[in-house]
């Protein structure tokens, strides 16, 4: 039986979502519904779809875990219908709707994603910053020369790359000087060797100076986007690591085809990303 339920579409620079507001804890999101919904021609479109629901009413133990610290639960998809762990714009544009309809403090508060609680503070003109937590090498052993992987993507010779894990799984390829980012083709999704079982974001990046980079991403489960958050994140700790001789204190800049954002490293390897959100439309859908 279907139900009318509230949506709101939001993106953060241009990383766009469908939310659903279910702060009753009321139904599933279920694969087949998100891919619906975020298709660009049938559905309302975007890369991604957040059910707004109680941390207390996730089907996951790890996250009604997370209640006491944070007690609404951004129950992400991509656009395929595939769960995510969590996704760095998503949550700043998921902050923003908390905030406008009066469920979250103005000054912060925590987020729940099966990534772990996300905590968010607003800065002016509708930036959201994210502590995103901790990050790690997806495998230290292999990563010490800072390379620890090989992407193909089609018309070029294997690139060099290092794998991260901020909640979700990133590869990150150091783009050769001789290749023009605007050119490479990210229309498929490029090869990662070693093989990630559970897929992996991609992302290719260009330094334009000092504590400043050019990024384009492939997203898993969704394709190319024009901004990928933990994809940022991940973009600037590699840069960050490859350069080796950069303060961890001052803040990166990362452009985009959707904007440009600021990443800061802090201790404990934990990262902040802070960014613009915007919500442009709302209404009812038949789900």
């Amino acid at each position: 039986m279907s139900r009318t339920v509230r949506f709101t579409k939001g993106h953060g620079t241009r990383n766009d979502f469908v939310l659903l507001d279910d702060r009753d804890g009321e139904f599933a999101l279920t694969a087949t519904m998100a891919a619906a919904l975020a298709d660009r021609r049938s559905g309302i479109g975007g890369d991604g779809v957040i059910r707004v629901a109680p941390t207390s009413s996730a089907r996951e133990d790890e996250v009604r875990a997370q209640a006491d610290h944070a007690p609404w639960f951004m129950d992400y998809r991509n656009a395929d219908g595939s769960v995510a762990e969590m996704c760095g714009n998503g949550v700043r544009v998921f902050a923003l709707y908390l905030r406008r309809e009066g469920l979250a403090p103005a000054e912060g508060f925590g987020v729940a994603t099966r990534g772990g609680v996300k905590r968010v503070r607003f800065g002016g003109d509708d930036t959201v910053i994210v502590d995103m937590g901790s990050w790690r090498y997806e495998d230290e052993s292999e990563a010490a020369d800072g390379m620890d992987a090989l992407v193909h993507v089609d018309g070029h010779q294997p690139f060099s790359a290092l794998r991260l894990d901020l909640g979700n799984p990133h590869t990150v390829v150091a783009v050769p000087p001789s290749v023009d980012l605007d050119e490479l083709d990210l229309t498929t999704a490029p090869q990662v060797n070693p093989n990630p079982v559970a897929g992996t974001n991609v992302e290719f990046v260009k330094p334009l100076g000092r504590g400043h980079i050019r990024m384009r991403v492939h997203e898993r489960g969704v394709g190319e986007t024009e901004s990928c958050g933990t994809g940022i994140c991940a973009a600037a700790i590699a840069t960050h690591l490859w350069a080796g001789d950069l303060d961890g204190d001052e803040p990166w800049i990362v452009d985009v085809p959707g904007g440009r954002l600021q990443v800061r490293l802090l201790p404990d390897n934990h990262v902040e990303l802070s960014g613009p959100a915007v919500l442009v439309a709302d209404g009812t859908v038949q789900i």
